[in-house]
């Protein structure tokens, strides 16, 4: 990262940049860089290659698709989108980088087809893939709409493994063939390897409008990268050519939220990257090692900061006449989590307290917190309160086995008493607890936890028989005494980078005839519709995958396809802008039938209140089903309980409205 010397003309530039607001979320971005190329490159390569494998005539379109370290997973990186009108054929030429040392025949890249809508749009539907090598045992193409019986290559791969995806690198040179109105077609070649697909039938008609004939085609690079040379239809956002430009404007990505003080500026930014627009409109993303930063107001005390990124070269990475600057504001904080409590301990009996949150009859509500206490007496620590929607208690119970309470006394039976309480009481401070409360539906309510203590000791206590609560009108939050909980539970990276899958909740089981519903705050990097929480069910080993369903009205698994799911929003736009900062209360339904239904109710950060739904998931073993909680460049935090009144009951139909 480049270290700004204090001149009056580099803060003139974050001076400027200050009044005025860059966008900080992010959208498929390609990079662009600039190779050598020059029109007669084309020439001496068809020279060499001779008529036969003469490249199509086409426009300059130069840009780069991938990382350029060859570290870009699949769906990470895209090519323009090229439209392909009915009767028309495409013709694309682009180096195709292959790591040398590459472990896979699927390091090369894959064609996409689709209907013509952008990647996450309402409309946007695909044929399926194309990949360039060919593996008849496994996916090297795909879609609905793709018969891997019309695929021919020259080089086929028995096994993922196989030595040979090297030969697939080169100049390639992509035709997609709609010129037949009875048939439709793909070749991709270097010259060296050639692949085709063909079919006697034209490819259907996958957009609304049946006006709209055209369909569109990008390139999906995975553990290689993608030099882009010229094609013969023009690109939406126009071709790119070999010229020198100046940058124009930056949009920045990836800047963290928070930042623990006594970080320095250099590390607190070391994943931001920002897309720089040049003259023409051509865009290039550049990681942080190539930006400059400011602060403002200095990190060195907590508050709400503005960060100045300056950047300062050209298309062709040489200096700029006038650098460009972009800003997006962050917080310096001395703890990462909310809390509730004093974090000295110090807060007296009832001296904080969460939202209450509504427990339904049949549900049960999963709370996890880290538990920090005083250390002086047993009580010192969580508390749970019941009470009904005016605020009137049902009852309290404290984490040492002990409540009161017109719910409890007399009534109430706490198990898991410790052995050695003093053992039990130090464990306590900084111990994760998951915390259940379950609404019986007859008056009854159960209250669970599980505690996992610092040095590995696990404690599992509660109570049964609390009774004499409305199961209509039952809510439940959190309190205290000399103590402070802390909600750090988080599932992925806090800078949204995580990869699909990359990282994953506890698992929660849900009993059969019973509801389990969870809270927590959904952060995304905002690129995609699915880059948002993902829930899984599987049974209690945690073994055998039911279904996954995403937040954007998406899923797949044995117990997917007979499921009914519908939002509740049609601008997904807006949508996908609040799933940042959303609070979402997410609940899986076992109907005991071999069935499921989940709910995911989510408070957006403007305030609209989105839901989800997946009704008549099967293939369930209704004595065997669990959730967990996954994500793909976001983050969830299991943060302070809110009050979820508002909607915990409603039971609304809403219109499909499918992403894709």
């Amino acid at each position: 990262m480049k270290h700004l010397n204090k001149i009056a003309s580099v803060f003139c530039v974050a001076a400027m940049a200050l009044t005025a607001l860059t966008g900080c979320e992010g959208s498929d971005m390609f990079s662009v860089n600039s190779p050598d190329w020059i029109s007669e490159k084309i020439d001496s390569i068809n020279a060499a290659k001779g008529n036969d494998n003469a490249l199509p005539e086409g426009e300059e379109d130069v840009y780069t698709v991938g990382a350029t370290d060859y570290s870009s997973g699949f769906w990470a990186a895209f090519s323009k989108y090229y439209v392909i009108p009915e009767g028309k054929t495409w013709n694309a030429v682009f180096n195709l980088n292959i790591n040398p040392s590459a472990p896979n025949t699927f390091k090369n890249f894959a064609l996409i087809l689709a209907s013509d809508d952008d990647r996450g749009g309402a409309n946007y539907k695909e044929y399926g893939a194309i990949r360039f090598d060919n593996q008849p045992s496994g996916n090297s193409e795909w879609g609905d709409y793709i018969d891997r019986s019309g695929v021919v290559s020259d080089l086929t791969f028995e096994t993922d493994t196989d030595e040979g995806v090297q030969k697939l690198g080169g100049t390639v040179v992509v035709t997609v063939d709609r010129s037949d109105p009875n048939a439709f077609s793909v070749k991709i070649t270097n010259g060296t390897v050639t692949k085709t697909y063909k079919q006697s039938t034209p490819l259907p008609n996958l957009n609304p409008d049946a006006s709209n004939t055209n369909i569109r085609a990008f390139l999906v690079p995975e553990g290689s990268y993608i030099n882009f040379l010229q094609s013969n239809l023009e690109p939406i956002g126009g071709f790119t050519s070999a010229e020198d430009k100046q940058p124009m404007s930056m949009e920045l990505h990836s800047v963290p939220k928070k930042v623990l003080v006594g970080t320095s500026l250099e590390d607190a930014m070391a994943n931001v990257s920002a897309t720089i627009t040049f003259e023409t409109g051509i865009t290039k993303e550049v990681p942080a090692a190539e930006l400059g930063f400011v602060a403002v107001p200095n990190m060195d005390q907590v508050g709400v900061k503005t960060l100045v990124a300056i950047y300062n070269k050209t298309f062709k990475n040489e200096n700029c006449s006038t650098p460009i600057a972009g800003q997006a504001q962050f917080s310096v904080v001395d703890k990462m989590f909310n809390s509730l409590g004093a974090t000295d301990n110090s807060t007296p009996f009832f001296g904080a307290q969460t939202e209450a949150v509504k427990v339904a009859p049949h549900e049960t509500q999963v709370m996890q917190f880290t538990n920090y206490t005083n250390g002086g007496n047993n009580w010192e620590n969580f508390l749970v309160v019941m009470v009904n929607g005016a605020g009137t208690e049902y009852g309290v119970t404290r984490a040492d086995c002990f409540g009161w309470g017109t719910a409890y006394d007399g009534k109430a039976t706490p198990f898991g008493a410790p052995e050695n309480w003093a053992t039990w009481l130090a464990d306590m401070d900084g111990a994760k607890v998951t915390l259940y409360t379950t609404n019986n539906g007859d008056g009854t309510v159960d209250i669970k936890y599980d505690i996992v203590a610092a040095n590995g000791h696990k404690y599992h206590m509660g109570y049964t028989g609390i009774s004499g609560v409305d199961a209509n009108d039952f809510f439940v939050k959190l309190s205290l005494e000399k103590a402070h909980l802390e909600f750090d539970s988080v599932v992925g990276d806090e800078n949204n980078t995580s990869a699909f899958f990359g990282a994953l909740s506890n698992v929660f089981d849900v009993p059969a005839g019973k509801t389990v519903s969870t809270q927590f705050v959904n952060y995304t990097a905002g690129g995609e519709n699915y880059h948002n929480f993902v829930a899984v069910l599987v049974n209690k080993a945690n073994d055998k995958e039911y279904a996954a369903v995403r937040a954007d009205n998406f899923g797949w698994g044995t117990g997917y396809d007979a499921c009914t799911h519908a939002c509740s929003w049609e601008d997904w736009g807006a949508w996908l802008a609040a799933m940042d900062g959303a609070k979402v209360q997410l609940s899986v339904t076992n109907v005991g039938n071999g069935t499921a239904n989940i709910k995911a109710t989510m408070i957006g950060n403007n305030g609209v209140t989105y839901t989800q739904t997946y009704n008549g998931i099967n293939n369930i073993d209704a004595n065997d089903l669990a959730f967990k909680l996954t994500i793909e460049k976001a983050h969830l935090v299991f943060d302070l309980p809110f009050a979820n009144s508002s909607f915990a009951s409603a039971r609304k139909h809403y219109s499909r409205a499918h992403r894709r």
